[in-house]
């Protein structure tokens, strides 16, 4: 997780419907809904601008300032996209704490080449863009670094990973991230 968690002002919505949330994402508004904890669901809506940007950092963890209520450190459990799949129209948000162990798709960063790609006639395929991971909310990396220049072979394995400290892998570890083929 990036060591700064950004905090987002958030205001109550007590209207609910497809036509009140087209209003507020037409205003620049993002509705969304806070889930967990015992306690019951809030919905909310934020700012679309600066949480789109903080979600393409990687950000998983956001701190919202309820306006009236509180605030509430909340973890991204899902994303509803439009129709054309461009943008982002809903988001569903759990309360968490710190210090809870949760699993969360982190994205690959790819960098380096593998030797047996630097023959002629090959190619590197990506077979994963991201993994599920186990670990504390605080410890939530914004992105896992994929060395291919140690790859030995012609596949790189989920298990051929470097995971940081307190992560754990929970997607399979036998799963192929990269393979480098030969074109024929």
């Amino acid at each position: 997780m990036a060591k700064e968690v950004p905090t987002i002002e958030a205001t109550h919505r007590d209207r609910l419907g497809s036509r009140y949330s087209k209003r507020l994402r037409a205003a620049g508004r993002l509705p969304a809904v806070i889930y967990g904890s015992g306690s019951e669901p809030l919905s909310i809506h934020v700012d679309e601008k600066i949480t789109i940007g903080a979600l393409k950092r990687g950000l998983h963890v956001i701190n919202l300032e309820i306006e009236g209520k509180g605030a509430e450190t909340c973890l991204v459990k899902d994303l509803q996209f439009g129709f054309m799949g461009d943008d982002v129209i809903y988001m569903d948000l759990a309360r968490v704490n710190l210090d809870q162990v949760v699993e969360v798709s982190v994205s690959l960063e790819f960098y380096g080449a593998p030797e047996a790609a630097k023959k002629s006639g090959t190619v590197v395929v990506h077979e994963l863009a991201d993994i599920k991971i186990s670990c504390k909310v605080r410890d939530i990396p914004e992105h896992i670094r994929v060395d291919k220049t140690v790859m030995t072979g012609e596949t790189f394995t989920c298990s051929d990973l470097k995971m940081p400290a307190g992560v754990v892998l929970a997607t399979d570890p036998h799963a192929v991230i990269v393979r480098v083929q030969t074109v024929k």
